[in-house]
């Protein structure tokens, strides 16, 4: 089990732009469950710094979602929970390289605490013979404290919104295509977000970047308080 541990640390398994370094501030434990608290406690990495501009803020939203939706902008790492009167929750995420990610838009059709992770036929050929069958929920699954289903048309699209047990890659395009979020992050969107709810995961080029109007402009320097 040490070794599966090791392994699920070191290599980014989930089947799932400039920054500045600054002093993590990690979100508020507010709506932590006593699960949260146990199983975070005893994560297997070191605490990660978070580069400044991944950090949760409220930022102005000129887009024309509904609120309650979410957007998921892959060029900049940046994933947008819409709020009423343009506003919107910005966090930094980590995505999936380029030939693995998926884009257009699905709906959150399952949630799941802290979830079981069952690697698919592609990412055990992708990443080896030593990739377990299956992984238990816990601080080394790849999954994190949250998993949010995406399908299309009715059916699983294999890509999900989850935690992460490597929160140094956010900001990052590393994963096998999921969108991943830092544990205390996934939690709170989790908590805001529906079953039905819309995702529009944004394809490469379509979001913020030296060709395309920003998605959003961060108002004035304050983290979200929540």
């Amino acid at each position: 089990m040490r070794l599966i541990a090791l392994l699920l640390i070191g290599i980014g398994l989930s089947g799932c732009v400039a920054s500045t370094s600054a002093v993590y501030e990690p979100a508020s434990e507010a709506n932590f469950k006593p699960r949260d608290r146990e199983l975070l406690a005893k994560v297997p990495y070191a605490k990660a710094t978070i580069p400044e501009p991944y950090r949760r803020h409220i930022v102005n939203y000129h887009r024309k979602e509904t609120p309650g939706s979410i957007v998921v902008d892959t060029d900049s790492r940046f994933l947008y929970y819409v709020l009423p009167e343009g506003k919107a929750i910005r966090y930094g995420i980590t995505v999936g390289e380029e030939a693995l990610t998926f884009s257009g838009i699905a709906k959150v059709q399952r949630k799941a605490e802290w979830p079981t992770w069952t690697p698919t036929a592609a990412i055990k050929e992708r990443l080896g013979p030593s990739i377990p069958n299956q992984v238990g929920p816990g601080p080394h699954n790849p999954l994190g404290a949250r998993a949010l289903y995406l399908y299309a048309g009715g059916k699983d699209t294999l890509y999900r919104i989850h935690g992460t047990n490597q929160p140094e890659y956010i900001g990052s395009a590393v994963s096998s295509g999921c969108i991943r979020m830092t544990n205390e992050d996934v939690i709170d969107l989790y908590n805001r977000v529906k079953e039905g709810t819309v995702v529009v995961v944004l394809a490469p080029k379509q979001g913020d970047s030296p060709n395309n109007p920003q998605v959003a402009i961060r108002m004035p320097e304050r983290s979200l308080p929540f």
